[in-house]
Formats: C-alpha cells, sequence, structure tokens
C-alpha cells in the first residue's frame, strides 16, 4: 500500500502545534467596543436593550466604569453613540453638537478615567426628530420628485455643515477619532477641513466608507433609538447587491482625507472587506453589527449553537482581510483570547 508523503494532520496533531502555524490570528487590541450613553440616567442604572441580550444604555458614570474594567481585560479602543432626551430632538439634530452634549461630557469622563482610544460616531440619526441621518425636505401630496423614498428627500449638502459642527465638538471634548457613519456625500473632506480649521489636524477620521442598506441594523436602531420616522435610508447607504460601488466609495474618502476605511455590516460583507483590503493600504475597520450579534446571541441561547461560533465569526471577519473588528462580542472575547 502507498502512503502519502504529505500529511497535513501533521501540522494540527495537538494544540501546541495548531497554535504555532494558525494563519489568522484574532488578538484583543483587534477589537472596539460600541457603547451606548444615554442622557437622563442616573449612577447605578442601565437600560438592558432587548433586542441585544447582554447590552445595555448606560448613565455617563456606569458606562465610564464598565469601559474601565474591559480596559483592564486588555481593552484598548471603544466607539461612543448617544441617546440624548427625547425632548431635544429637532430637525437639524442640535443635541448632536452640543458642547455639553451627552457623547461629549461621555469623552471628558473617559479621557480622564481611562487611556482607552476615545472614537466617535458623528451622525444625525440619534439626536434628530425625524430619525434620518441627515436633514430632510418632506413632500405632501402630489409633489413627490423623482429622487425621494416615500416622500422623503435627503438634503446632503446642507447636513454638512451640522456634521462638521458635531466633529469638531467632540474632538473638542477630546475624542481621538471621528467616525462620520452619516453616509453624506462630500463629508470626509468637509469633515476634515473643519477639523483642520479648528487646530485638530491630529485628529483620525475613521469613514463608515462601504457603509450598506442592511436589515442587520434593526437592533441598533432600537438601541439608539434612532428608526426613521418616515422614509428609508436607501438613498443614501449602499445597495447590498454592489461591489464594485464600494470601492469607490473607498477610493473617494482616501482623496479626501479619511485616515481609515470601514465595511459595514461585516458576515454578509466578507467579500467586500477582502476586495477592500486588497484594494487600498489603509488601516481597514469592520463592524460586526448588532443583527449580527443578536442572531448569534440567539442561537446560543436557543441551544442550536455553542459559544465557540462566537470565534469562528470573528475569525472569518479578520481571516478576509480586516485589521480591526468593531464588535458587541468584545467583553467576551477579552475573557477567552
Amino acid at each position: 500500500m502507498d502512503y502519502p508523503l504529505v500529511r497535513m494532520r501533521r501540522l494540527r496533531k495537538n494544540s501546541n502545534m495548531r497554535d504555532m502555524v494558525r494563519e489568522t490570528k484574532l488578538n484583543k487590541e483587534d477589537l472596539i467596543y460600541p457603547i451606548y450613553f444615554k442622557e437622563g440616567l442616573e449612577k447605578g442604572q442601565k437600560e438592558e436593550i432587548s433586542t441585544m441580550p447582554g447590552q445595555f444604555r448606560y448613565s455617563i458614570e456606569d458606562g465610564v466604569e464598565y469601559a474601565k474594567e474591559l480596559e483592564a481585560k486588555g481593552l484598548k479602543s471603544i466607539i461612543l453613540f448617544g441617546i440624548p432626551k427625547e425632548e431635544t430632538k429637532d430637525k437639524i439634530g442640535s443635541p448632536a453638537f452640543d458642547d455639553d452634549g451627552i457623547v461629549q461630557n461621555a469623552i471628558r469622563a473617559l479621557k480622564k478615567e481611562t487611556n482607552l482610544i476615545i472614537m466617535a460616531d458623528v451622525c444625525l440619526c440619534e439626536y434628530t426628530s425625524h430619525g434620518h441621518c441627515g436633514l430632510i425636505k418632506t413632500y405632501d401630496g402630489g409633489d413627490i420628485h423623482d429622487d425621494t423614498d416615500d416622500g422623503i428627500k435627503i438634503l446632503n449638502d446642507a447636513s454638512l455643515k451640522y456634521l462638521v459642527k458635531t466633529a469638531i465638538s467632540q474632538a473638542k471634548a477630546g475624542a481621538d477619532v471621528i467616525a462620520p457613519s452619516d453616509m453624506m456625500d462630500g463629508r470626509i473632506q468637509a469633515i476634515r477641513k473643519g477639523l483642520d480649521d479648528e487646530g485638530f489636524s491630529d485628529v483620525l477620521i475613521l469613514s463608515y466608507s462601504a457603509k450598506y442598506a442592511s436589515s442587520f441594523y434593526a437592533p441598533f436602531r432600537e438601541a439608539a433609538c434612532s428608526t426613521p420616522g418616515k422614509g428609508n435610508r436607501k438613498s443614501y447607504q449602499m445597495d447590498p447587491a454592489n461591489s464594485r460601488e464600494a470601492v469607490r466609495e473607498c477610493e473617494l474618502d482616501v482623496i479626501e482625507g479619511a485616515d481609515m476605511l470601514m465595511v459595514k455590516p461585516a458576515l454578509s460583507y466578507l467579500d467586500i472587506i477582502k476586495t477592500i483590503k486588497d484594494e487600498f493600504s489603509l488601516p481597514l475597520v469592520s463592524y460586526n453589527v448588532s443583527g449580527e450579534y443578536s442572531m448569534i446571541m440567539a442561537a446560543i441561547e436557543k441551544g442550536y449553537l455553542t459559544e465557540e461560533s462566537i470565534m469562528e465569526s470573528l475569525l472569518s471577519i479578520k481571516r478576509a482581510g480586516s485589521d480591526l473588528i468593531i464588535s458587541y462580542f468584545t467583553p467576551y472575547l477579552l475573557d477567552n483570547l
């Protein structure tokens, strides 16, 4: 009998050997934890997010304490989302650029208490009364234009002013990285100029470059209280059917001054992650979004999957080419890496 000269299992025969030759490794410094701060919560209060098991909205005091716990376990960076009081929301999202806003105050507190890299999400959807990521014009009756969805037109250029104001306000508070998620055309160039003009040339921009109009965001919208009151976001977020468009979006962001690129969501867009990694040399971040988290958590709770699926899913994102991963699984991974 002829035996094989090459036996691949020799490289798999025990855990030490497998660890030594492993091609893709997930490290603690690869992880970014998304954390929600809610205005009006007192110390000792936190609100469970019903659509995301194990995730909470925090008061500033409790959120900072939790961030400190994660930092002690090896976390290097977090990304902040803010939920203002409902009565303060307006048509232009003014709580987003309030220097005394929930995110700005959280940034200052985190800077005093931690050495974490603080990333701040820049968008208007959590802060507007209509729930869209930019300013809107509505059409009633028969005056519906061809470029609207359900009677909503997004005012791209008019929105840039308020996104820039938000970015500057967050930078003043101490944010290390500004992360625009709004998907308005030209916002990277506008924000870069605004930051530079105000003396924040060292503040990085992480652009949500290839952000798809995905159904996997549904749990986040409940978490951030940011569901649009009317219309949808398909005119400014990307069509899930498109891949070449992602390259164009990223290319424009590179030209406009982005320091890092992002693909969002992650698990359903592994091909996009690989394409962007191959095309561009900037650090690449992928957002392992709320729906991806919640569906795996639900399967684990039902017994359909084991917790091993968490690591496998995150490894697939890293293997596809992502340098950094924003994930709600971060606390679990910090305990198990």
